[in-house]
C-alpha cells in the first residue's frame, strides 16, 4: 500500500526542499490510530516546517502539516473505529513527527478528538489550528471577565488566520471588534467578518515612552507580540485582559510592570499544542456554536499539496489572508 504526501528534505549544506512523492505505508512512524486524511491546512509554523525549519524539525526527510482531518482507517485503540471522523491539532505532529501533509498519518490516538457534530472534515481544517487557537483565546478572555456591552474588543494580525477567526467569533457574540492590519486593501474582508473599526498597524507599531495611555479596549487577542503588545497592555482598561496568541511581531517584550500594578492588567498565554483533552472538545464545540459557517467559508483559500512549498514561503511573509484548506487527496 501507498500514499502520497509532500517530503520535506535536507541536503548536506543545510539546504531544504519539498517535493510530492509517493511512499510505501510502512515509511508512516508508530501510532496507535492510522487515519485517512482528507484536508490539512497552512500555519505560520507549516511555514518554517516546509522551509528552513526555525529549529522545530528534528530530522529528515520529514512530512510537514502540524494539523489535519480525515477517516480513521485502522485502530488498536477502542477509541476509535475505522470510519470514525476525526480532528488533530498540536501534540507537535508535523514538527517531530510526520504530520497532515500526506494522504495518511498514523498518531497516539490520544492527540485525536472526535470531529465535532456539525463539522464537515473541510469546515474543521478551515478552523484547524489557527482557528482552536482563537477559540481558546476567547475562552480565556471571558473566564477573566470580559462580556459584550464592556467596550471595544482589539484583534491584531486580524486578517491572518488566528484573527480572521477572532474578529468572526467576538463580532458573533455581540462585542465591538477594531481590527488591526497592516494590509489596508483588507479592510472589505474584514467588515465582512464583523469589524466594527479598522485600525492600520501603524497606529500601534510605534513605542511611546509613557507606561500607560488613556483606557481604550476592554480586552485584546493579540498575534503580533513584540512592541506592538508591550504598547496595547498600556491601553488596556482597568482588570482588562490581553491573550497573547503569537509573536509575528517578535518575541520580545519591551514593556514595564506598570500596567499589571497600577491597572490590574492580565496577560494571558496561550497555547494550543499542549492543550488537556476535555478542554479541546469544549473549544471545539464553541467552534460549532459561536463561529458562523457562512463567514468560515469567506475566509477560505484552496490550495493542494504541490501548492504547499509557495503557500508556506508566503504565510512566513505576511501574504496570506484567512485560512488555506489543503485537500491532500488532490
Amino acid at each position: 500500500m501507498t500514499f502520497r504526501a509532500l517530503v520535506v528534505e535536507k541536503d548536506d549544506e543545510g539546504q531544504t526542499s519539498a517535493s510530492v512523492r509517493v511512499l510505501d505505508d510502512d515509511r508512516l512512524p508508530d501510532g496507535d490510530v492510522t487515519v485517512a486524511v482528507e484536508f490539512s491546512t497552512v500555519n505560520y509554523k507549516d511555514g518554517l516546517c516546509l522551509g528552513p525549519g526555525g529549529g522545530l524539525v528534528k530530522t529528515y526527510p520529514h512530512v510537514p502539516g502540524i494539523d489535519f482531518a480525515g477517516t480513521v482507517e485502522a485502530s488498536d485503540d477502542p477509541r476509535y473505529s475505522p470510519g470514525d471522523k476525526v480532528v488533530l491539532t498540536g501534540w507537535r505532529v508535523g514538527e517531530v513527527q510526520w504530520g497532515g501533509y500526506a494522504e495518511k498519518a498514523r498518531v497516539k490516538a490520544d492527540w485525536l478528538v472526535p470531529l465535532p457534530e456539525g463539522l464537515s472534515t473541510r469546515q474543521a481544517m478551515a478552523v484547524g489550528t489557527a482557528g482552536f487557537t482563537a477559540m481558546l483565546a476567547v475562552m480565556a478572555l471571558e473566564d477573566h471577565g470580559l462580556r459584550p456591552g464592556q467596550g471595544e474588543v482589539l484583534v491584531t494580525g486580524a486578517a491572518g488566520g488566528v484573527g480572521s477567526v477572532a474578529t468572526a467569533i467576538l463580532a458573533h457574540l455581540g462585542h465591538e471588534v477594531a481590527a488591526v492590519t497592516g494590509r489596508p486593501e483588507q479592510e472589505d474582508y474584514l467588515r465582512g467578518l464583523g469589524a466594527s473599526r479598522i485600525m492600520p498597524r501603524a497606529d500601534l507599531a510605534e513605542t511611546v515612552k509613557r507606561p500607560l495611555e488613556a483606557e481604550t479596549w476592554a480586552g485584546c487577542v493579540d498575534a503580533v507580540g513584540g512592541a506592538m503588545l508591550a504598547r496595547i497592555l498600556g491601553q488596556m482598561n482597568y482588570g482588562a485582559s490581553v491573550a497573547a496568541v503569537g509573536l509575528a511581531g517578535g518575541a520580545s517584550l519591551p514593556a514595564t510592570v506598570v500596567p499589571f500594578l497600577l491597572r490590574g492588567v492580565n496577560l494571558l498565554g496561550i497555547d494550543s499544542v499542549m492543550q488537556p483533552y476535555d478542554n479541546r472538545v469544549r473549544a471545539w464545540d464553541r467552534i460549532v456554536r459561536d463561529l458562523p459557517m457562512d463567514q468560515l467559508e469567506a475566509m477560505i483559500q484552496p490550495a493542494t499539496l504541490a501548492d504547499l512549498p509557495d503557500l508556506g514561503r508566503a504565510i512566513l511573509k505576511g501574504e496570506v489572508r484567512g485560512r488555506v484548506v489543503v485537500d491532500v487527496r488532490s
